[in-house]
C-alpha cells in the first residue's frame, strides 16, 4: 500500500502533489462538487453516457484549472488577488481647491493673533 507524505513539518503549509495551502481545498472541493453533480443528475434520469462525459469534463476541468491557479499564483497569490479586489480603485476627494489651499498654511497660534 502506498504511504503519501502529506505534511512536511510543523508552521509549513499542507502540501499533497505540489498542490499548496487553499489549492488542495479547490481541488477537493471542485471533486465532489463534480462527483455530487454526476450523482443528481443520474438520479434525475439522464443517461449513464451523459452522466459519464459530464464528470469525466467536468474532474478534468477542476484538476487542469487547480493546477495552472496552483502554479500561476503561488502559495498566496490567489489570497493577494481576492485582496485586492477589495481595494478602491481610486479615492475620491470632494473638497474644494480653495479648502485645500487654505488646509495647506500653517496655522497661526492664538498667542501670536492677539500680539
Amino acid at each position: 500500500m502506498a504511504n503519501w507524505e502529506i505534511n512536511k513539518g510543523i508552521g509549513r503549509t499542507v502540501e499533497f502533489k505540489g498542490l499548496k495551502a487553499q489549492y488542495l481545498f479547490l481541488f477537493a472541493g471542485g471533486l465532489l462538487a463534480v462527483f455530487i453533480l454526476v450523482v443528481v443528475l443520474y438520479l434525475c434520469g439522464v443517461s449513464q453516457i451523459a452522466c459519464l462525459v459530464i464528470g469525466v469534463v467536468g474532474a478534468t476541468l477542476v484538476v487542469w484549472q487547480t493546477f495552472a491557479m496552483n502554479r500561476k499564483y503561488g502559495q498566496y497569490g490567489l489570497m493577494k488577488q481576492g485582496a485586492v479586489r477589495m481595494h478602491p480603485r481610486y479615492l475620491v476627494n470632494r473638497r474644494t481647491v480653495f479648502h485645500l489651499i487654505r488646509n495647506l498654511q500653517p496655522k497661526r497660534k492664538k498667542n501670536e493673533k492677539q500680539q
